[in-house]
């Protein structure tokens, strides 16, 4: 194949790694930077600067994308262990989707765009039970 692929290859890993980070530790600066540091260590040891940079991109994508489920997931009464798992098995997912070429790239523009979606659908505060009692 090419350097392309194995950077691909990266950016995809890195976008799994911080999936999966940010879901374990519930705080998208502790995510990011441990999937970070991951990521570029996993880079220089497969690669060069160019795959530990495509990781990098890739896991800071991760964290971004992830944050705003895992926090409204927790925000709305899941469970911090249910949440890490669920998480878990979606970032392996992602892991092996980053092996098909050109989809670590699509991986690590898609779950940033997700999150965004996410975040704009964000339901407004209801008014519960209130809204049945009698005035």
């Amino acid at each position: 194949m090419g350097d392309w692929y194995t950077i691909g290859i990266l950016v995809g890993l890195g976008a799994a790694l911080g999936v999966a980070c940010t879901g374990a530790l519930r705080r998208f600066v502790a995510g990011a930077i441990v999937a970070a540091v991951a990521a570029v260590v996993i880079g220089f040891a497969f690669g060069q600067w160019d795959e530990a940079a495509g990781g990098f991109v890739g896991a800071v994508c991760g964290a971004v994308g992830s944050a705003p489920l895992v926090s409204g997931t927790l925000r709305r009464g899941g469970t911090r262990g249910g949440t890490a798992t669920l998480l878990a098995l979606m970032a392996l997912v992602g892991a092996a989707l980053a092996f098909v070429p050109a989809a670590g790239y699509l991986e690590a523009a898609a779950v940033p765009l997700l999150g965004l979606r996410l975040r704009r659908r964000r339901p407004d505060r209801h008014a519960g039970l209130r809204s049945l009692a009698k005035d």
